[in-house]
């Protein structure tokens, strides 16, 4: 079963609209058990959502995404994490990680214009007691997210074979 759960992520990973039959083909098992298997990894929590990767700046919306290095003072019987939840639940941060290095917290912040950005990182990010220093990075452009390569094609994975 743990292979039938490896696969399906995998095949999930590169394309989460699949239909269960066509799992069920791809992976030689029966559709109950690939439905059985999918419903018991979303009642345990390691699939979490479906979701689609979206090449924004092909759309109308709006947006300025940042990276923003976060140094912090850990809390006593509590470590990074209490940090990190206080941090994840505003509503302009999209990822949250907890890093090696020369800062703590690397977080994906997204705001409709510079401003509230800013905002955000003043007013909010910079005021919490245990942040000790940010440390921001503006993203200009998306070449691959999530294994997909935004511009020009890589449909072809397969590695040159010369004699």
């Amino acid at each position: 079963m743990q292979n039938l759960q490896m696969e399906l992520l995998q095949l999930l990973t590169q394309d989460c609209r699949l239909p269960l039959e066509t799992l069920a083909t791809m992976t030689g098992a029966s559709l109950e058990a690939v439905a059985t298997t999918l419903e018991d990894m979303e009642k345990r929590g390691v699939i979490l959502r479906y979701s689609p990767v979206i090449n924004w700046d092909k759309t109308d919306r709006e947006r300025v995404e940042a990276m923003i290095e976060v140094r912090v003072t850990p809390q006593r019987d509590q470590g990074f994490d209490a940090v990190a939840k206080r941090i994840y639940r505003f509503d302009e941060v999209k990822s949250v990680y907890l890093m090696s290095g020369a800062y703590d917290l690397l977080l994906l912040v997204e705001a409709h214009t510079l401003k509230e950005l800013a905002f955000f990182v003043s007013t909010k990010l910079s005021t919490l007691e245990t942040v000790t220093g940010t440390a921001t990075h503006f993203v200009l452009k998306r070449y691959k997210s999530d294994g997909v390569i935004f511009e020009g094609k890589d449909d072809d994975k397969r590695l040159v074979v010369t004699a």
